[in-house]
């Protein structure tokens, strides 16, 4: 039987249907916007308009058990959604919801453990005991899986290495707190120190073409991105010492960042003489999180 995967994003939603024999491969793969300034309501008429494209498309009829994959966590003890940076659906037991208005069992993870999970089983953390996987883009986000298996945490929020706090930062974060990961590392974090040095708005692609032409501010927003990075990757390698860390998103494409100038900005800040974690690109593109998505109903179901 097929399995049915959605990843939630901030911008848009994925969904795809795939052959458990082949959970790397999607049959089929859709997007929908996610339009979540119109409110939470309709972010889950969404999901059903996605999942009745897929049924249609792929002439497979969905099963009993979709898996979603979601920014923020469930609460363990409350079963609503929480810390997620799409703001409407905190606060929602979404799990229940979904699986109402699909008329199926639903299976949420956090979507960087979705992310997590594929990359270790079938993308570039694969044959790995210990990976972690990052998702450094409109947020930072983070999933660790151990010998094939998701760490949740008592509290759903093992891998939320994005809502540390780095020394010396001050910004202020959408979770309440200042000087989080997230508000350096992230896309519009970059971007937005880059426009604090020129005074010229510019998106992450562009920075980095200044960055090879030469420019002054757009070097220093990438040296800015490396030893950033370095300090805050060291505090994960010290507690979890992974044999791998997958960095996805869209600033997980810069190249600096498998470069051994970053190497030794995190070899300074973790706990050991060398460093022998390998930095790895994603293999399954941008769709390791859905794919990882259609895994948890698999998983669900046995």
């Amino acid at each position: 039987m097929s399995l049915f995967g959605v990843d939630l994003g901030g911008t848009k939603i994925e969904g795809a249907v795939i052959d458990p024999r082949r959970p790397d491969h999607a049959l089929c793969r859709l997007r929908v916007p996610t339009e979540s300034s119109k409110g939470y309501a309709h972010v889950v008429t969404q999901v059903v308009r996605l999942v009745r494209m897929l049924e249609r498309k792929s002439g497979v009829k969905r099963p009993e058990w979709i898996g979603f994959g979601t920014p923020g966590v469930i609460d363990p003890r409350t079963g609503v959604l929480k810390n997620s940076n799409t703001a409407c659906l905190n606060g929602h037991p979404i799990r229940e919801d979904m699986g109402a208005a699909l008329g199926v069992e639903a299976t949420v993870a956090n979507d960087a453990n979705c992310f997590a999970l594929a990359e270790a089983m079938f993308g570039a953390g694969r044959n790995r005991r210990v990976v972690v996987g990052l998702i450094l883009g409109t947020g930072c986000g983070g999933g660790v899986v151990v010998n094939g298996h998701v760490l949740e945490g008592l509290h759903g929020i093992a891998g939320e290495w994005g809502h540390n706090p780095i020394c010396g930062e001050r910004t202020p974060c959408y979770c309440g707190r200042s000087g989080c990961v997230e508000t350096v590392l992230s896309g519009p974090a970059l971007e937005r120190h880059y426009r604090e040095r020129t005074g010229r708005k510019a998106r992450m692609p562009e920075i980095v073409e200044r960055a090879g032409a030469g420019e002054p501010a757009a070097k220093a927003t990438l040296r800015r991105l490396s030893s950033r990075f370095g300090e805050a990757i060291a505090a994960v390698i010290n507690i979890l010492d992974p044999d791998a860390v997958v960095i996805g998103g869209g600033v997980g494409n810069i190249a600096i960042l498998y470069e051994e100038v970053t190497r030794r900005a995190v070899l300074k800040n973790v706990f050991n003489t060398e460093l022998r974690t390998e930095f790895l690109r994603p293999t399954l593109g941008d769709s390791a999180g859905v794919f990882g998505a259609a895994m948890l109903s698999a998983s669900s179901r046995s």
